[in-house]
C-alpha cells in the first residue's frame, strides 16, 4: 500500500525533502481506499467463512444422524 500510494501521489523529482499539500492529500485519499477496501473484503470473508461452518456444522449433525441409525 505505501509503495502504491507513494507512486501515485509522490511528485518523481523529489525538489523538497517535505511532501507537498497535494501530495499529502492524495496519500491520505490513498490509504482511505485502500482501507476502506480491507475493510469490505474482510466483511466478505468472515460471511463466507460463516456460512461455510453453518455447511459443515450441517454435515457433522447429518453424519453423526446417519452413524446413529445403525446403530
Amino acid at each position: 500500500m505505501a509503495e502504491t500510494c507513494f507512486e501515485k501521489c509522490a511528485n518523481k523529482k523529489h525538489k523538497e525533502a517535505d511532501l507537498a499539500l497535494g501530495e499529502m492529500s492524495c496519500g491520505d485519499r490513498c490509504v482511505g481506499k485502500y482501507l476502506e477496501a480491507q475493510e469490505k473484503i474482510g466483511l466478505v470473508l468472515n460471511k463466507a467463512n460463516e456460512e461455510q461452518a453453518k455447511i459443515q456444522q450441517n454435515t457433522m449433525e447429518m453424519q453423526q444422524a446417519y452413524a446413529n441409525m445403525g446403530k
